[in-house]
């Protein structure tokens, strides 16, 4: 079995350069872990940050179990992120010198079933960046288009 993606963050990709990529685990709760094997969660507009060397992981939106009744807890409550000291540390000096961010890529079960989350350590993209990227994307489509119909 391979892993399953719950959710992915499309605007991570579109809005940051993705400089690295990290797995972490995710400090959930039992009605948040069947909510995401029902694939009922949302990565948009979240974020992580390093308080205290742990990882807190804001705004990810895990819709209330239905059958969980009263044990339901807040759909976008802070979450930990599970990660070696070291790579916290390692973490929190590159974002205290370069200006980068964390924000969480995919959201999905490994192999053993248990929940993981891809992180990134990711720069913000400028106006002129978005730009570039449309006119690499226009000139790829294009080349494709012309390679495929050469045979004609």
């Amino acid at each position: 079995m391979d892993r399953v993606d719950i959710a992915v963050n499309r605007k991570a990709f579109r809005d940051y350069e993705i400089l690295e990529r990290l797995e972490a685990g995710i400090v959930l709760t039992g009605g948040e872990v069947k909510s995401l094997r029902a694939a009922k969660a949302d990565l948009s507009d979240s974020f992580a940050r390093i308080e205290e060397n742990e990882i807190s992981l804001y705004n990810m939106n895990i819709a209330n179990y239905a059958q969980a009744s009263y044990m339901n807890l807040e759909p976008k409550r802070m979450r930990r992120l599970l990660l070696h000291h070291p790579q916290i540390q390692r973490l929190k000096e590159k974002i205290s010198q370069r200006g980068l961010t964390l924000i969480p890529l995919k959201a999905y079960f490994n192999q053993r079933g248990t929940a993981k989350l891809e992180i990134a350590l990711a720069k913000g993209k400028k106006f002129y960046d978005h730009r570039e990227d449309i006119k690499r994307r226009e000139s790829d489509r294009y080349l494709r288009r012309a390679l495929k119909n050469r045979g004609h």
